[in-house]
């Protein structure tokens, strides 16, 4: 089971002061829970080697497992064999868009992915042939977060090679109207702005796999996991190795020297924590594994590749810290 929160609410959401048991919409909704997202769709191409090459060569994965002369696919590539791409699938429902646009019509006009989940019953091999279904298979209730107020849409999506399932991929969306911004409750409502209106940083997402990590952050240390059997470091921190298999790891601390070995300048979208534009770097450190954070100290438009950087640590909040990297020599 694979599981990839992505909660950009940062709030558990809650419900608003309604009766939600007499909410008209909300039983027009449900009513779409159970009925087919896709139905008999066909992936545009089989497994193939070469798609599993460009997976691994874009998320830096040197498993043997993926290579030699029986390769297996990643198995987070899952979803991607289904992908229509910039012509889309002919075989998708009506469903799904008929509920979307019941939603716009009721004013939740927005829409950001939340989280997903993946479950592997058998690996893909090239020359496997994939087909899938898809059903609308939650509804939730109207709930209030940090973005605004709507729904939580579920669809679960069966996926198939050579007619026996492979697996399954569930993907959830908020559909919501976003709430006024700062300066808009002002307007409504003017008052003294108090400290705990400021805007936040978004807060990093700390579990049992990357806690180590958030723990030297702390201490102002920056740790890299490395392999208890193959030696192989990695980064961002997993809770096995991705040269060996191995689940067992010690940590070392980076020397913080780098260089910027690809970047991106963020104009949009405007969040209000945020001033863009902004650099935000793939960092390639001393002991060779790579990490995204922002670059300072020189501005954003003066960023290079293979520009020297030193890793400091910046204090966001009273509560939150973060490792950036400074462009070396230049304050």
């Amino acid at each position: 089971m694979s599981k990839e929160p992505h909660d950009p609410t940062h709030d558990e959401p809650h419900d608003p002061p309604h009766d939600e048991h007499h909410d008209p919409l909300h039983e027009r909704l449900k009513a779409y829970e159970g009925r087919p997202a896709a139905v008999g769709g066909t992936g545009k191409d089989p497994v193939n080697e070469a798609m599993i090459r460009h997976w691994c060569e874009a998320m830096g994965d040197t498993s043997p497992a993926y290579r030699g002369p029986d390769p297996v696919a990643p198995p987070t590539m899952l979803q991607a064999w289904t992908m229509g791409g910039l012509s889309g699938h002919t075989d998708r429902s009506g469903a799904y868009d008929e509920l979307s646009a019941l939603l716009d019509a009721a004013g939740y006009t927005s829409v950001v992915a939340t989280d997903c989940e993946q479950e592997y019953l058998r690996p893909l091999r090239p020359g496997d042939a994939i087909t899938f279904d898809a059903v609308i298979e939650s509804v939730s209730p109207r709930k209030s977060t940090k973005l605004g107020t709507g729904h939580f849409v579920t669809t679960r999506m069966d996926i198939r090679a050579g007619g026996e399932l492979a697996g399954t991929h569930r993907f959830r969306i908020l559909k919501y109207t976003p709430a006024a911004r700062p300066e808009q409750r002002e307007k409504t409502a003017p008052q003294a702005p108090q400290a705990a209106d400021r805007p936040r940083r978004p807060r990093p997402v700390v579990n049992r796999d990357n806690a180590g990590f958030w723990d030297g952050v702390a201490e102002h240390r920056l740790l890299v996991q490395r392999c208890a059997d193959c030696a192989t470091l990695r980064f961002p921190w997993l809770p096995g190795c991705n040269a060996c298999g191995s689940r067992r790891w010690d940590t070392v601390e980076a020397s913080g020297e780098g260089t910027v070995y690809s970047y991106v300048v963020m104009h949009h979208p405007a969040f209000p924590a945020f001033d863009p534009p902004y650099a935000v770097g793939l960092v390639e450190l001393a002991e060779g594994v790579r990490m995204i954070s922002n670059i300072v100290g020189v501005p954003y438009d003066k960023v290079r590749i293979g520009m020297p950087v030193r890793l400091e640590f910046l204090k966001v909040d009273e509560e939150l810290e973060l490792p950036v990297f400074r462009a070396g020599g230049e304050d």
